[in-house]
C-alpha cells in the first residue's frame, strides 16, 4: 500500500479466463522506483515472465496511469498500455491521450492488469472502483467507431463527458501484429501491437466511466510552483506557446517541410532524403509541402480539440471529399499527424493530402497502426518492384493510393493472400521473401520520419529503443532540430549516445508520470522535480529523478534481454550505414556512423554489447523479487527460450 499523493492506491487484476476481478494497493517501494505507468506497467508485465508467448494468456496487458494523470498539471492526459510485443517480442509500451488516462484515475484506478483469454468476446465496464465483465459478441466483428457508439449506448453517461471507451477494430480481432488500441477521440496506442493482445484475448474494449476523484497534491506549495513553472516555459516555448507556437498551429506535421528542408524525410521506403531527390532523380510528381501542416491548416482543417489540462491542443481534425473508384467518400477524421502522413505520404511515393486523410479514417476505424501500415505497403511496394511478391496478384506500386486504399481493410481481415502477409509485419515478410535489405524496421518495428542519415541521433535512438525502431524512446530532433535543451548539429555522431540515453531516461520519467512528451519541448529535470514532488509528498533530487528513469529503461533492457536480444539486435536497416547517399542535397554521401554511437552508448550505460551485467542491476536497486524466476545476481546473459 502506499500514502504517497497522486495515486489511487487502487488496482484490478483481471483474469479473463475465469472472469475474476481481484483488487490491490500498490506497493510504496514499487511506487518509489518505478513512478507508475510506463514503469509500474513495465515491472508488473516483468513479473509475467519475459519468456511468455505474447498472444498467449500468460501475457499481461497492462492499462497504466501514472501519479500525474488526470491532475491540474499541464499535458496530464495520457495513459500507458504496457504488454509484451507480438510485433518485436519485446516488451512494449504504447501510450494515447485525449480522456482515458484521467477518467481511469477519476474513477478510482491507478491500472486495470488484464491476463488470460476470455470464452467469448467480452468487454471490461470500469466504475467507481469496480471493474464488471461484460458480454461484447454483439459487437466482435465491428469497427471502432461503431464499437464505441454501441458500447457508450448501453450504459449510463455521456460520451466524451465522464465516458471514455478504448477498443479495438478488425484489426485486432484478427491477430494483425500491428493492430492498435483507438479511443473516442481517435487518440490511438499505436505502436507495438498492443491491439493484437487485446484482440488474443478476446477482450474488445474497455469503457470507462468517471467519478470526480482527481488526486490532490501532498505539498501543495511545492506543487503550486512546480505547476506555474511548468505553465509559464510551456507559454514561452516557441515549440509549445498557445496559438503561436508550432505544435498549437499546425500540430506534429509542422515537421513535414522543416523535413524536407534539411534533407531528412525518408522517401520512397528510405530509398531518398525528401520528395525532391525523389522528383528529379525519377521525374514522378511529388511535393511534401502539399501533406504539410501549413497546407493542412489551410486547406482541410476543421476542428482543434485537446486532451486534459492542455493548452497547446496540437491535434489537427480535418474534413475531406474524395473520390474512391467512383464513390464519393466524406470523411472527417483526427489527426493528421506527421508520422502518419509520412508513412503513408511521401515514404510510399504518395503526397494526396485528401488520400491520405481516408487511410488516417480508415486505420482509426479497423485499428491499425498508421506508421506500421505505412511503412509496410512502401516495402510491398519495393518487394513489388523487385519480384519478390511475384504470384501475390498485381502487389502494390508506388504511390497507388487507390490499391492502398482498398489494402487496409483488407489487411484488417487478412482478406487475400498478400494482405494475409502484410498484417504480419517487417519480420513476417523478411522470412518469407527473403526481404530483409527492403526492410526499415530495427527489431521488428520500422523506424519513424527521421532519416539517421542526416539526424544521427535518431540512428541511436532507432537501434536502442527497448521496443523497436522509435522516435518517441529518445527524441533527438528536439535537439537536433528544435535546439530544446541545447542545439547540436544533426549529421555530427559524436556525443550522440550520451545525448541519446540521457533521452530515454527522461521520456521514461514523463511516459511514468504519465504526461504528454511535448512538455520536454518547455520543461526540464526542474519543473518535473517539482510537480512530482508536489503532488506525491517525496523530497527527490534532480539526481534522483533521473536515476529512477534510468532504472525504469534499465529494467525494460534487461527484460528483452531475457526474451533474447542483445547488442547484435541494437542495429539498423542497411541502407543506413553503408555507401552514403549520391546527389541529395545535404545528405550527399552521408550515412550513419553506428557502430561508434553504440559504442559511446554501451559505455555511458554500463553495458556490455547490449547486455545489462549483475552490477548495473545492483547499482540501480534492480531486486526483481519473488514470481520472475529471475534475481538480481542472476545470470542475465542468458536468452529466455522464447
Amino acid at each position: 500500500m502506499t500514502e504517497l499523493g497522486g495515486y489511487q492506491d487502487h488496482v484490478a487484476r483481471v483474469d479473463l479466463s475465469g472472469g475474476d476481478v481481484a483488487y490491490e494497493g500498490i506497493d510504496d517501494e514499487d511506487a518509489k522506483k518505478y513512478i507508475g505507468a510506463r514503469g509500474l506497467g513495465v515491472k508488473y508485465v516483468f513479473e509475467q515472465g519475459a519468456d511468455v508467448d505474447p498472444l498467449g494468456p500468460d501475457n499481461m496487458l497492462a492499462f497504466m496511469t501514472g501519479p500525474l494523470t488526470g491532475t491540474q498539471v499541464t499535458m496530464s492526459g495520457r495513459i500507458a498500455l504496457v504488454t509484451k510485443s507480438p510485433l518485436t517480442g519485446t516488451v512494449t509500451d504504447s501510450h494515447h491521450g485525449g480522456w482515458s488516462g484521467a477518467r481511469l484515475k477519476w474513477s478510482g484506478f491507478d491500472g486495470l492488469l488484464f491476463t488470460g483469454k476470455a470464452e467469448k468476446p467480452v468487454y471490461a465496464f470500469v466504475e467507481d472502483g469496480k471493474v464488471e465483465l461484460r458480454d461484447a459478441s454483439h459487437v466482435w466483428g465491428k469497427g471502432v467507431h461503431e464499437t464505441i457508439d454501441t458500447l457508450a449506448g448501453e450504459v449510463e453517461g455521456s460520451l466524451g463527458k465522464n465516458l471514455s471507451v478504448m477498443a479495438i477494430g478488425e484489426a485486432g480481432e484478427n491477430q494483425v501484429r500491428y493492430a492498435c488500441v483507438v479511443n473516442e477521440d481517435d487518440r490511438a496506442s499505436g505502436r507495438g501491437g498492443t491491439g493484437c493482445v487485446m484482440g488474443s484475448k478476446n477482450l474488445k474494449a474497455v469503457v470507462v466511466k468517471s467519478g470526480t476523484r482527481m488526486p490532490k497534491p501532498k505539498d501543495a506549495e511545492t506543487f503550486k510552483e512546480g505547476y506555474q513553472q511548468a505553465l509559464q516555459v510551456i507559454r514561452e516555448s516557441d515549440v509549445t506557446a498557445p496559438n503561436e507556437g508550432g505544435l498549437s498551429l499546425y500540430g506534429t506535421n509542422v515537421l513535414m517541410n522543416i523535413g524536407e528542408e534539411m534533407d531528412g524525410l525518408p522517401t520512397k521506403n528510405g530509398k531518398y532524403t525528401s520528395t525532391e531527390a525523389y522528383r528529379d532523380a525519377e521525374g514522378v510528381d511529388i511535393d511534401s509541402e502539399r501533406v504539410s501542416g501549413e497546407n493542412v491548416r489551410e486547406n482541410i482543417l476543421v476542428d482543434e480539440p485537446t486532451c486534459h489540462s492542455c493548452p497547446v491542443a496540437c491535434k489537427k481534425e480535418v474534413e475531406v471529399k474524395y473520390t474512391h473508384k467512383g464513390e464519393e467518400m466524406n470523411v472527417r477524421t483526427e489527426s493528421y499527424e506527421y508520422e502518419s502522413a509520412y508513412a503513408l505520404g511521401p515514404n510510399s511515393g504518395n503526397t494526396d493530402r485528401d488520400a491520405i486523410a481516408v487511410m488516417l479514417e480508415q486505420c482509426n476505424d479497423h485499428g491499425i497502426d498508421t506508421i506500421e501500415v505505412g511503412n509496410v505497403m512502401a516495402m510491398a511496394m519495393e518487394m513489388t518492384e523487385e519480384g519478390k511478391l511475384d504470384g501475390l496478384g498485381d502487389g502494390l506500386e508506388w504511390g497507388d493510393v487507390e490499391t492502398m486504399i482498398d489494402m487496409i481493410p483488407k489487411i484488417a481481415t487478412r482478406d487475400g493472400e498478400l494482405a494475409d502477409h502484410l498484417a504480419g509485419g517487417p519480420n513476417h515478410l523478411i522470412e518469407e521473401f527473403d526481404a530483409e535489405e527492403n526492410s526499415l524496421a530495427v527489431k521488428g518495428q520500422t523506424i519513424a520520419a527521421y532519416d539517421p542519415r542526416c539526424m544521427k541521433g535518431m540512428g541511436i535512438a532507432y537501434a536502442t529503443s527497448n521496443r523497436g525502431a522509435c522516435h518517441l524512446r529518445a527524441y533527438t530532433p528536439s535537439a537536433e532540430i528544435l535546439g530544446f535543451p541545447m542545439k547540436v548539429d544533426p549529421y555530427e555522431w559524436e556525443g550522440k549516445g550520451e545525448l541519446t540515453a540521457t533521452f530515454q531516461d527522461m521520456h521514461a520519467i514523463s511516459d511514468s508520470f504519465d504526461i504528454c512528451k511535448f512538455s520536454a519541448f518547455a520543461e526540464g529535470i526542474e519543473e518535473y522535480v517539482l510537480q512530482y514532488n508536489g503532488m506525491t509528498g517525496l523530497d527527490v533530487s534532480e539526481d534522483e529523478l533521473l536515476e529512477t528513469g534510468e532504472r525504469i529503461y534499465t529494467l525494460e533492457r534487461y527484460y528483452n534481454n531475457l526474451a533474447g536480444f542483445d547488442g547484435d539486435d541494437d542495429s539498423l536497416p542497411a541502407r543506413f550505414l553503408e555507401g552514403g547517399i549520391p546527389g541529395q542535397g545535404a545528405s550527399e554521401g552521408e550515412y550513419c556512423e553506428l557502430p561508434e554511437m553504440k559504442a559511446e552508448y554501451y559505455s555511458h550505460r554500463g553495458w556490455v554489447d547490449g547486455v545489462v551485467p549483475d552490477e548495473k542491476l545492483d547499482e540501480l536497486g534492480i531486486d526483481l523479487g519473488p514470481g520472475t524466476g529471475v534475481s538480481a545476481g542472476g545470470d542475465s546473459t542468458a536468452p529466455a527460450d522464447d
